[in-house]
């Protein structure tokens, strides 16, 4: 079965163009386009698809609201919703993730990681663009309680602390599968495996886990 997928974009050739990369990845079909959140809002609880792609800006109801409406705090069947802004400004980043996205990408995110970012979110994980990962582990260092995380139960292998360090880094599993010389089913394995290990939901609460426990210091290694 493929992916669904609405996309939502208040600019036509964005929209359209969003659509026809996505229609041509294995696995992912567009069901449904929306000039603004409005329609966005109304034309993904019609249809029901596995993840909603809406830009942040559009008239009337915006990518954020539209966010909240469909998978906010309360929402008693929420959707999986991605967020692509031209903007990388922090205050987009988290009013969208507190208004439920389950991804965050930049316009110039290119083909491979807004594919990454569907399925992510299809299968109830989250991808955030590195730049923005990246900043947000630092914020939370900045803010966090200190010493939080603990230590897993199973130690974590050589390969998986490189694994580790890699996605705190805000690299894609591509990118780390081409950095360690290793298959992409393999980075799959280990990142799960990751998860599992320490508690993690997603790749972003993998790099705060990295940061908490001093795997990384003083500034994510941006590689």
């Amino acid at each position: 079965m493929s992916i669904r997928v609405v996309v939502a974009d208040d600019q036509e050739i964005v929209r359209t163009g969003l659509s026809m990369i996505l229609d041509a990845q294995p696995g992912i079909e567009v069901v449904g386009q929306a000039p603004d959140g409005t329609q966005a809002v109304e034309l993904a609880r019609r249809l029901r698809p596995d993840v909603c792609l809406f830009d942040i800006r559009m008239p009337g109801t915006d990518g954020i609201e539209a966010t909240r409406l469909l998978a906010g705090p309360g929402v008693a069947d929420p959707l999986a919703v991605v967020v692509i802004t031209t903007f990388d400004l922090d205050e987009y980043v988290y009013a969208a993730l507190r208004a439920g996205a389950r991804g965050f990408l930049l316009k110039d995110a290119g083909t491979d990681l807004l594919a990454q970012a569907v399925h992510a979110a299809a299968s109830g994980d989250a991808l955030i663009a590195p730049s923005v990962t990246a900043r947000l582990i630092e914020a939370f260092a900045d803010t966090g309680p200190a010493g939080r995380a603990g230590q897993p139960v199973d130690p974590l292998t050589e390969r998986e602390e490189q694994v580790l360090v890699a996605v705190a880094g805000g690299r894609t599993n591509s990118e780390v599968a081409q950095d360690l010389h290793i298959a992409l089913s393999t980075v799959k394995s280990h990142v799960a495996s990751l998860m599992a290990k320490i508690g993690a939901r997603n790749r972003v609460e993998i790099a705060i886990w990295a940061y908490e426990t001093k795997r990384v210091r003083s500034g994510l290694r941006r590689q």
